[in-house]
């Protein structure tokens, strides 16, 4: 049985009146604490991307590693571009490496590019469960930056918890609601006892206290 959404909107609330004011647009967040998950088992260490409904106000920050035709569609959709030369230098330099790829939310990367990218990159983002999705020169890339600018990584990998950005403070609540619903459907399929499995819900602003959604 899903979340009420009456009851994720009266968190989200909460969570907006009891959070100063900053000098910055803060992020909603969603935090969970989890229970009766075996972590050893590789099954149940997971990385869901989750698309919303409705994506938050700032920007998500997309790279694309591309060449030729799908370089310059890339571009034009509003995606920070590397090129193959660029790949080639980073295997060199780790800390050019870990300097490029800092505060970029997803990666996309022409398949051509992979082998390249899993050299330079893989010991940086295998880690974070950020290597970059593949895509094949044809793509509709455009397409698929709108998608990833929709989208949240759920990952749950050592701790028994989880947290990922649901919107931002200026957006409706009722959206923000209905983002942090669509989360907890996709993790009710994925757990095996599903929405059982989430001991704790919590929503916050960047800075602010959580809110606790009623989940019973």
């Amino acid at each position: 049985m899903p979340v009420n959404i009456n009851e994720i909107l009266k968190a989200v609330e909460v969570a907006k009146q009891s959070s100063k004011k900053r000098r910055f647009t803060q992020s909603m967040e969603l935090v969970l604490s989890l229970q009766d998950i075996d972590l050893q088992k590789p099954e149940n260490r997971f990385n869901e991307l989750v698309e919303l409904p409705h994506p938050p106000s700032q920007s998500t920050k997309i790279a694309v590693f591309a060449t030729g035709d799908l370089a310059l569609r890339a571009q034009e959709a509003g995606a920070q571009v590397f090129g193959r030369d660029v790949v080639d230098g980073l295997a060199s330099d780790r800390k050019q490496a870990r300097n490029l790829v800092r505060g970029i939310d997803f990666f996309l990367a022409e398949t051509t590019l992979m082998p390249l990218i899993g050299r330079a990159l893989g010991p940086i983002l295998g880690p974070k469960g950020a290597m970059p999705t593949p895509v094949p020169p044809t793509a509709p890339i455009d397409t698929l930056i709108d998608r990833r600018r929709r989208t949240v990584q759920v990952r749950i990998r050592t701790q028994l918890s989880a947290q990922c950005k649901v919107g931002s403070e200026d957006m409706d609540s009722k959206e923000i609601a209905v983002n942090i619903q669509t989360v907890f459907n996709r993790l009710e399929r994925r757990f095996e006892k599903g929405l059982r499995n989430i001991r704790g819900a919590y929503v916050k602003t960047t800075m602010g206290p959580p809110a606790n959604i009623s989940i019973e």
